[in-house]
């Protein structure tokens, strides 16, 4: 989890308590919505992210109130001062980053088969 918050912090140019919040909210997100084998192959690579995305689930009120999804998704970053333009770097950094882990086929697959990812691959 350190070396992508570090990637993350440097290369979309956010803090790090802000990366790893963003991390936790994007994977919560693809274990919901994506392809199950292939989300939980990237997040088993990921030394702890299991429990970035249990902190992400608190505040989980005003979470239900906006709905699921990548708007969902959107409306939490932007809450935490992010703007469409990070977003979409953040993303690509992380989708690079789980190329890295479990390779392009796979992470492939994540953004396939996620509704509404493949805009930010």
């Amino acid at each position: 989890m350190d070396e992508l918050i570090g990637r993350l912090a440097t290369n979309a140019s956010i803090d790090s308590a802000v990366a790893e919040k963003t991390v936790g909210i994007i994977l919560g997100f693809l274990r919901s919505e994506g392809p199950s084998d292939s989300v939980q192959a990237l997040i088993d690579k990921i030394p702890g992210a299991e429990a970035a995305i249990e902190a992400s689930r608190s505040g989980g009120g005003l979470s239900r109130l906006m709905g699921g999804g990548l708007m969902a998704v959107g409306t939490r970053l932007m809450g935490l001062g992010l703007g469409m333009s990070e977003i979409q770097n953040i993303a690509r950094e992380l989708f690079r980053f789980g190329r890295d882990k479990i390779g392009a086929d796979q992470m492939g697959k994540i953004i396939a088969g996620t509704p509404g990812l493949s805009q930010f691959a």
